[in-house]
């Protein structure tokens, strides 16, 4: 069984990374699709755009960020399908969800690794 691991796409990718997936909606800006190394992009599984701009990553409304966030993953069916599409690869490698926020603790991958955690 594999892990879950959350990076900022602008740190080094590294050879324990698995299987690199970048969650944002936007492309990381100042990096080149060469430089990311990423395997997959599920801009599908990031935030909808009203609910990032209302977020705009302030700790004060990650709680409530959250719980909007985990609505919107149930709600759709193109998050679910990206989600069970990586807990099939969990199975057989380790996962690195990519995302370019400054804030280490208050980002949707947070989340994400929670949920994929949670269905372990």
């Amino acid at each position: 069984m594999g892990s879950v691991k959350i990076k900022r796409i602008y740190d080094e990718p590294s050879s324990g990374d698995g299987y690199r997936v970048l969650v944002d909606r936007i492309w990381p800006r100042g990096i080149s699709k060469e430089k990311a190394q990423i395997d997959k992009w599920m801009k599908e599984l990031a935030p909808s755009t009203e609910l990032r701009k209302w977020f705009q990553h302030d700790p004060e409304k990650f709680p409530a960020f959250r719980e909007k966030y985990l609505s919107y993953l149930e709600e759709n069916e193109t998050c679910q399908k990206n989600l069970e599409e990586l807990k099939e690869r969990m199975k057989n490698e380790d996962v690195t969800l990519l995302y370019g926020a400054k804030d280490e603790k208050h980002n949707q991958a947070a989340v994400l690794k929670e949920v994929l955690l949670k269905c372990e």
